[in-house]
């Protein structure tokens, strides 16, 4: 591995395979790292010293902000300074250790982001209780689940989810006993609580129900564990990771470590938006470090319909998002540009390329075209709030040509970002300004040591020219384990490494590029292995579909899929095609399932894919996957299990026609009459693949929550734009 620029160096060289166990490659670090990882700042040893040092430091800055309702109208952004936020802290610990809350209590919190989340976080923190997020997108039997499994005795909730929660009962009442609401309660709500064995307070009462009392704060240790934080998990019940102090005052050393090295360190003045769940450890760990320097965080109103105008209104410089949330940024550009005329579209085109080409010769975005950025690229940054500086993605790959293009034309720096749960997410981050790293998830942030395992039944080998395997991290960022399962602790937690279940590829510069999943493996009936998430990520550069579910099994020999396709695409091809009616009627037309299984095919022989890799037939579906139907998991991976009993029919289904197709078409070549007429899609398909023209560049991304605020959000950019111009 040789490149003019490498940003990792080597600390233990690389292992043979061995008794039975797979080849490791070498452990590399970054050249951050290279005289050693970042010490934590003198005096903070746990989550709740990162708060408090915080407050000594900057008792009357802004820390928690919210918009004032007057009149059923949002205002500006009401704040609480860090010592207001401090003192209610205390009041809120008290009252938690007045109803007999005792050190290392399990304390569950249950809701959208909001001031009352952070300040009972801290109040766990302050006296060393195990802070216990629920995910605010889970069912309650997820919930029921977590409350019973951490034997949590308490729950602060989001005045609307009381009903939800109460769902968990009686089951759950085993445990909890107490339930605080994050604002009010209805008379029949304490009725209902007192039928089921709860007693349940708004806020300002149970903050009175500690007045004239006085608790010692317990000391607390690095070693500590301070959060179980359940991961939504893609397979079985969630699984709760032991977050230490040390984890979460490690990561926010390291991130304050590698922004420094690039002039972008986080400062007192530096303002964030919190909409991403707190319940999820990438959005914990980012207010952690807001936190940390003083710095200020505004709360949207919980609507996606109205995250724009609290943008504007708050005026962010700190910008996290998953890949569909800007994915949608990105689609709603380009469906403006389209429609925007040629002079518009060619001005906007002629500034994008001068500006990506002078940054690919190794200028910032700052330098490449402050010219076009004042005149058409600064549209797009003030839709933000017009003070970004930062845009960091996560919790899922972000296409490269996205990154790129959002790189250009948000005026700020935009990275991305790779982590876990069970890594208190930060692990890899691209930089600034390198527009090489496009398409990777960056080198190692300068706290962990990272090692690639070879993988030899998927064929991956670490110790190849081109090393490839799966990730594992070492490092003071990993969690403890798991609450109560020892079993699949020892799974992936060997002698200090973490085994991500990721497969990696290093590049030449150190690198990492993402490119499979370990456990999405199967083999086929005639004994071939199938990596189904590499699949999915090149089936998935089909321009005419949003999403696609492979799927195979060792009882059959080829592989059939579910595809969302993308209605834009599919609407416009059936114009083109003489199919009539709505989009759900279109899905179910056999012509259309040629038309995407050609595309498929076409994909697929460009990729140079095996045969058995080929997807034989496709089933539309027309509704997205998504979180309602278990489908997903909150981060939007999918969810194999319940994919598979949800489709169980069309799955059958699809292999029965299949099969029937495949036999007709040996009965003909034989010589003998086919036993019937019917001629499956399968086969319709494969002809029409042939004929079968290319599809135009307009994919549209699969619609989610954020994702529509999002697109409002593009639109809203494009809009100011072409305003400015006319």
């Amino acid at each position: 591995m040789t490149s003019q620029k490498r940003f990792i160096i080597e600390v233990e060289a690389a292992k043979e395979a061995t008794d039975g166990k797979p080849s490791i490659g070498p452990v590399y670090r970054s050249t951050f790292a290279k005289d050693g990882f970042p010490n934590p700042i003198d005096g903070i040893d746990s989550c709740w010293d990162i708060f408090r040092t915080a407050v000594e430091k900057y008792p009357n800055n802004r820390m928690l902000g919210r918009r004032e309702i007057v009149n059923n109208k949002a205002g500006k952004y009401e704040w609480k300074t860090y010592k207001e936020v401090y003192d209610i802290v205390l009041k809120l610990g008290n009252s938690l250790r007045s109803c007999g809350i005792e050190e290392g209590g399990k304390c569950g919190i249950y809701g959208a982001n909001c001031p009352e989340w952070i300040i009972s976080m801290e109040a766990c923190n302050a006296h060393g209780l195990y802070c216990v997020p629920f995910y605010d997108t889970l069912g309650s039997g997820a919930v029921e689940f977590i409350i019973s499994h951490a034997e949590v005795s308490i729950a602060f909730v989001e005045e609307k989810k009381i009903p939800e929660l109460f769902k968990t009962c009686p089951n759950s009442t085993k445990y909890m006993k107490t339930v605080v609401s994050f604002g009010g309660v209805k008379s029949e709500q304490k009725e209902e609580a007192e039928k089921l064995g709860l007693v349940i307070h708004a806020w300002d009462e149970f903050l009175k129900l500690g007045e004239g009392k006085q608790y010692d704060l317990p000391v607390k240790k690095k070693s500590d564990i301070c959060t179980i934080m359940y991961t939504s998990g893609t397979t079985g019940d969630p699984k709760g990771v032991l977050m230490s102090n040390e984890s979460i005052v490690t990561i926010t050393a390291g991130v304050r470590h590698f922004l420094a090295i690039f002039n972008e360190s986080l400062t007192e003045k530096d303002v964030y938006i919190s909409y991403l769940p707190l319940a999820h450890v990438f959005d914990r760990a980012v207010e952690e470090c807001i936190i940390q320097v003083g710095g200020s965080i505004g709360f949207w109103r919980g609507d996606v319909k109205l995250l724009i105008e609290d943008l504007g209104e708050l005026k962010p410089s700190i910008f996290c998002a998953v890949p569909r949330v800007l994915e949608r940024v990105y689609t709603g550009l380009q469906q403006k540009l389209s429609v925007g005329g040629f002079f518009k579209k060619k001005v906007f085109n002629v500034a994008f390329s001068y500006k990506f080409g002078n940054m690919k010769k190794g200028q910032s975005h700052v330098e490449a075209a402050p010219f076009c950025d004042k005149l058409v690229f600064n549209k797009v940054k003030q839709g933000l709030g017009g003070n970004v500086r930062i845009i960091l993605s996560g919790a899922a790959p972000l296409a490269s040509h996205i990154e790129s293009f959002l790189r250009v034309v948000a005026c700020c720096h935009v990275l991305q970002g790779y982590g876990l749960t069970e890594s208190c997410a930060g692990t890899f981050v691209t930089f600034p300004d390198e527009l090489d790293m496009l398409g990777t998830v960056g080198p190692p942030v300068p706290n962990v040591d990272i090692r690639l395992e070879s993988v030899p039944d998927m064929e991956y080998d670490a110790l190849g020219s081109i090393p490839r395997g799966e990730i594992c991290i070492r490092g003071k960022t990993l969690f403890s384990g798991y609450h109560k399962r020892e079993d699949l602790t020892k799974e992936v937690l060997i002698d200090g490494w973490f085994h991500t279940g990721d497969i990696g590829e290093w590049q030449p510069d150190g690198s990492m590029k993402i490119i499979d999943r370990k456990k999405n493996i199967f083999k086929l009936a005639q004994g071939e292995y199938v990596a189904v998430e590499n699949l999915e990520n090149v089936y998935g550069q089909v321009e005419a579909i949003d999403s696609i579910w492979v799927y195979g099994n060792s009882f059959e020999s080829f592989l059939i899929a579910v595809a969302n396709p993308s209605q834009q695409t599919l609407e416009r091809w059936a114009a083109e095609n003489g199919v009539n009616g709505d989009f759900d009627s279109i899905c179910q037309n056999t012509k259309a399932r040629a038309f995407l299984l050609g595309e498929l095919v076409k994909t697929a022989k460009e990729r140079k894919l095996k045969g058995f890799e080929i997807i034989r037939a496709v089933h539309l579906e027309p509704v997205a996957f998504d979180i309602e139907r278990d489908l997903l998991t909150p981060t939007y991976k999918k969810k194999r299990p319940q994919l598979l009993k949800y489709y169980q029919n069309v799955i059958d289904d699809m292999y029965k026609t299949a099969k029937e197709g495949q036999a007709s078409v040996q009965n003909r070549l034989a010589g003998e009459e086919p036993t019937g007429e019917r001629i499956s899609h399968h086969d319709n398909a494969l002809d029409e693949a042939h004929a079968s023209g290319g599809v135009d560049q307009c994919k549209a991304i699969t619609p989610c929550v954020l994702a529509e605020a999002a697109k409002q959000l593009a639109f809203n950019f494009y809009d100011t734009f072409s305003k400015k111009q006319s």
